[in-house]
């Protein structure tokens, strides 16, 4: 048996794995790393229904706290409510202009397609 301890070696990395913050590979880097970027809360403050029902439960958390005679707790949990009211409407405003951009290039589509039928009859006569 054999009772030399073996060095440590590395295993190759593997790429089939998502990373937070990008490839190791990049050439652009610096030893700096600042620890907000590529910081990611795993898309919750992206999606609309998240934040729509973290402002709710928030809102809910204010009138408890008023209830149970707290206002400065209930203060706190509305500064909290606002913070995601804003995040919600930002979310819907974007959302509205992804659909609006949606409908013109589908009408553009169904205007092309027309304009190509209207040519092709008009060269078959």
């Amino acid at each position: 048996m054999n009772n030399r301890r073996r060095n440590f070696r590395s295993r190759p990395q593997k790429n089939n794995f998502r990373r937070r913050n990008g490839s190791l590979n990049n050439t652009n880097t610096n030893n700096f790393n600042n620890g907000n970027i590529g910081f990611s809360r795993n898309g919750s403050m992206n999606n609309i229904h998240s934040v729509e029902k973290a402002m709710i439960k928030f809102q809910q958390l204010a009138k408890d706290a008023q209830s149970n005679g707290d206002p400065i707790l209930a203060q706190n949990y509305l500064q909290h409510a606002d913070h995601y009211l804003r995040r919600y409407n930002e979310l819907s405003i974007r959302k509205d202009n992804v659909i609006e951009k949606t409908n013109i290039s589908e009408d553009q589509v169904i205007e092309k397609n027309s304009l190509e039928k209207k040519n092709s009859t008009q060269s078959s006569n």
